[in-house]
């Protein structure tokens, strides 16, 4: 009648023999036991989910509408930017070509987010309420102002009307341009996805680099080379940083890096490499020769939209494997009870 039942202090045993070696071995690896005696007498359970289902619900997000919108919101942000600086610096077809470029990219950008959303007040829903606590609101506040801004502006350059109030339009755009082109990012790790959220401190580099690259490619590639300076170095500074962070995120994050290396996300993220490299590098050796910037632009911009789909499809591949949610949080609870058993050891 005592088989199967309990002694105090020692967890479930069973009565007819001590636990095996491999289970006392594991006890001993633990640091003598669980707080307050208890020892586990069970094996450890391999990762599953009920009949196989993702743990948590992947985004609802639509392709290719949300890696379109990252892009292009990237491209009008550094645009804008690249605007304003070439207007200062009297640059003024580069100040054109970069104020249509921003205009155009996030009336586009918009296009494609009500698209995704479903329907165009969807988007006016989003900002009734201000919440400074969620990315998602703060980014609505930011496009909003952002494309009206940068598309009057744009409209205006192409009517030659009120040199005035495209010269502020312009300044407008260019201080919201930067939060617009690494808001996504934010936004993107604040979810539960794995191999997003692993990723909280590189996604926004990421996504601004990628933006500066796809920004400075684009306008270089429609603006003569007298005028293109600017786009050259930030086209290269951003293909540089976006290359470090991005070797950071596919490398440096345990398992939850494996999913931009394997299927489609993995085809992305090769391709994105390799024309954001070759761009950045043809744009040092051949950038200033008006052949070489065309090319070496529409190589950029190519590698800036290729890694937006690749963190996307990474990301939803996470978020589709229960491996990638349970592996992490066991290694997780592991680091905290070892940190726990060395506190009792001293």
């Amino acid at each position: 009648m005592t088989e199967g039942l309990a002694t105090p202090g020692a967890g479930w045993r069973r009565a007819d023999g001590p636990p095996s070696a491999k289970r006392e071995k594991r006890r001993r690896r633990r640091g003598g036991g669980r707080p307050g005696g208890e020892v586990a007498m069970v094996e450890e359970a391999e990762f599953t989910s009920y009949y196989g289902r993702p743990i948590i619900k992947p985004p609802v997000w639509k392709t290719p509408d949300v890696p379109l919108y990252l892009f292009l919101g990237g491209a009008a942000g550094s645009s804008s930017i690249l605007a304003s600086l070439a207007d200062v610096t009297d640059r003024p077809t580069l100040t054109r070509n970069a104020r249509y470029v921003s205009g155009g990219a996030a009336l586009a950008s918009v296009v494609f987010l009500i698209h995704d959303l479903g329907r165009p007040e969807r988007f006016l829903h989003m900002l009734r309420v201000f919440k400074p606590t969620s990315p998602l609101s703060v980014g609505s506040y930011i496009l909003a102002p952002f494309s009206a801004a940068a598309s009057a502006t744009a409209a205006v350059e192409l009517l030659g009307w009120f040199p005035r109030l495209k010269r502020f339009g312009g300044v407008v755009a260019a201080l919201f341009g930067g939060p617009l082109a690494t808001y996504t990012g934010v936004l993107f790790s604040n979810t539960a996805v794995p191999s997003w959220h692993a990723a909280y401190r590189e996604l926004p580099f990421v996504f601004g680099a990628s933006g500066m690259a796809a920004g400075g490619g684009i306008t270089m590639a429609l603006t003569p080379v007298g005028e293109a300076g600017p786009c050259r170095k930030m086209a290269v500074t951003g293909a540089v940083v976006e290359l470090a962070t991005l070797h950071r995120v596919e490398n440096g994050m345990g398992i939850v890096s494996e999913p931009y290396h394997e299927g489609k996300a993995g085809r992305f993220m090769r391709a994105a490499r390799a024309c954001t490299a070759a761009g950045a590098a043809l744009t040092v050796v051949a950038g200033r020769r008006r052949a070489g910037a065309v090319v070496a632009g529409t190589l950029l911009g190519a590698g800036s939209l290729l890694t937006r789909f690749g963190v996307f499809e990474a990301g939803m591949a996470s978020a589709r494997d229960p491996k990638y949610t349970v592996v992490p949080q066991r290694e997780r609870l592991a680091a905290r009870e070892n940190g726990h058993a060395s506190t009792v050891t001293r």
